[in-house]
């Protein structure tokens, strides 16, 4: 007999229900059974990838486990404004780019899935290098990340997901650690044409803490002719140190979502516009790069 109030403890067999989900036991036992399942449906083809690739199973198990401890424990990122980014329908976030490796992009996705309410995925548009390159294209495809087209943005938009775009590019990743800080241009705004065709929020976003995770003091520009790639960088650790030059510095994260500036007052036809989309580029970067100085203003420290 059981006493009242009291339950059975379940086999492990029986902690997860039918969509993989532990319900009960102690906690080895619940991820044990998570880890099974989720296996088993690897093994049996058993999960949904969309047009672009998108993984949402791969991704959430085991793409963004890695970049937790660096999230929470290495960069300590702190994020604010996350409810700024709406629950549901789509939403364009703009965002600084630097650190020479774009982790400031992957932070962002971790931010977005990990601290929002609603745990949105971030579909981050991105150069066609990225794509060329064995393996990581691949992952980024599993990621959920396309390129940085129109059409493709505008999909996404449409179809109501967060989408991310870096509209520094390689410039921004790969200024020298002198220029930190301060926003490079911002191409033609095509992003803003993307938010003006769907009606949809773009939420200027500012990244400070990433500079400083690997100092760019040089580039050496024969080797990444060779290698085909936009710049092989030299930092005060890398080459000096070998494999542990690509080490980054544990300096401290602040990821802030600003307001969103509304779009759905316009009609679709505004976003071929040149004056518009110029005005409203030029208004997001300076939003952007005001936010930047004033968070370097009330920033102590760089790690701490």
């Amino acid at each position: 007999m059981t006493e009242p109030g009291k339950n059975l403890q379940p086999p492990a067999a029986a902690v997860v229900n039918a969509v993989g989900r532990a319900v009960a036991g102690p906690e080895w036992e619940r991820r044990a059974a998570r880890g099974v399942a989720f296996l088993r449906r690897r093994i049996t083809g058993d999960y949904e990838i969309d047009d672009f690739g998108f993984d949402a199973e791969l991704t959430h198990n085991v793409l963004l486990g890695p970049l937790r401890p660096l999230y929470e424990r290495y960069f300590r990122v702190e994020a604010r404004g996350v409810d700024h980014i709406p629950d549901k329908g789509g939403a364009l976030i703009v965002a600084n780019h630097s650190g020479t490796l774009p982790m400031d992009a992957l932070m962002t996705q971790v931010a977005l899935w990990d601290h929002h309410p609603a745990g949105r995925h971030l579909r981050m548009l991105a150069a066609d290098v990225v794509f060329t390159m064995p393996v990581v294209g691949e992952l980024a495809r599993k990621a959920g990340h396309t390129l940085a087209c129109a059409a493709d943005a505008e999909r996404l938009l449409s179809a109501g997901e967060i989408v991310g775009v870096w509209p520094e590019g390689f410039k921004g990743i790969g200024k020298p650690f002198a220029e930190r800080y301060r926003l490079q241009r911002f191409g033609r705004g095509g992003f803003v044409s993307a938010a003006l065709r769907t009606g949809t929020p773009i939420i200027p976003t500012a990244i400070v803490g990433a500079e400083e995770i690997y100092p760019k003091i040089g580039d050496i520009k024969p080797l990444a002719r060779l290698l085909n790639v936009p710049y092989v960088p030299v930092t005060p650790t890398f080459p000096w140190l070998g494999p542990l030059g690509l080490v980054p510095l544990p300096s401290k994260w602040y990821l802030v979502f600003g307001e969103p500036i509304e779009t759905s007052g316009y009609d679709p036809s505004a976003a071929d516009d040149p004056m518009l989309i110029f005005n409203l580029t030029d208004q997001v970067r300076e939003i952007i790069q005001d936010t930047l100085y004033r968070l370097l203003l009330q920033r102590r420290s760089v790690f701490f």
